[in-house]
């Protein structure tokens, strides 16, 4: 049995609960239909590494970079996104 495939799976979060400045890789995707379709388009896939760059004054939308461009999505949007923080 590998331990560090468990502590994997304890460490996913959702992007709108990622921080300022920080870099996590998504993990998955859990919208579905237009959504899903938009969001995997825009180069947010499984594997993709992403940075938070910034966020509205009122933390509706924030901006995040991927793949070299930046993006912004609402809160609702982003806790659809499955993340795990990337350490270092």
């Amino acid at each position: 049995m590998d331990t560090s495939d468990s502590a994997d799976r304890t460490a996913i979060t959702t992007l709108d609960r990622i921080g300022l400045k920080c870099r996590c890789r998504v993990a998955g995707v859990r919208a579905s239909g237009p959504l899903r379709k938009r969001v995997l388009a825009m180069g947010v896939v499984p594997g993709a590494e992403v940075e938070v760059v910034r966020a509205a004054p009122l933390g509706d939308p924030t901006e995040y970079r991927v793949k070299g461009y930046c993006l912004s999505l609402r809160r609702a949007e982003a806790s659809l996104i499955e993340v795990v923080p990337v350490v270092g």
